[in-house]
Parts: structure tokens; C-alpha cells; sequence
């Protein structure tokens, strides 16, 4: 576990039109991630934004 997963849980991901995923970038809590993907969402492109938990043990996990 590196300190960065301990003090940025949370993620942003956009997902485009042809189905490419990109982490955005990663916050501390939800309710920020959360003021992220809802204002790149509010742009109107064809992204698709949500937020994740990274998975502190290592299994991929989503929140």
C-alpha cells in the first residue's frame, strides 16, 4: 500500500466515445471526486465520468 492510495481513496475515470478508459485523477474524499466528474460531465461531450474507491489491499475492487 504506498501512502498515495491511503490519502487519494477516491478516482475520477472518463470512458470516450470509443470506449478508452483514462483516470482523470484521484482525491481524497467522494463528495470531491464526485464535484469533478459531475462538473467535466456538465461539458456536454460524449465522455462518460465516474467515480471509484481504489481498492486499498490490492484486488481491484470498486466502490
Amino acid at each position: 500500500m504506498t501512502e498515495g492510495t491511503i490519502s487519494l481513496p477516491w478516482q475520477v475515470i472518463r470512458q470516450d466515445d470509443n470506449g478508452n478508459r483514462y483516470r482523470v485523477g484521484r482525491y481524497a474524499t467522494r463528495a470531491e471526486a464526485q464535484k469533478i466528474a459531475d462538473s467535466l460531465d456538465a461539458r456536454g461531450h460524449k465522455q462518460l465520468y465516474w467515480v471509484e474507491r481504489i481498492a486499498q489491499n490490492g484486488d481491484g475492487g470498486h466502490n
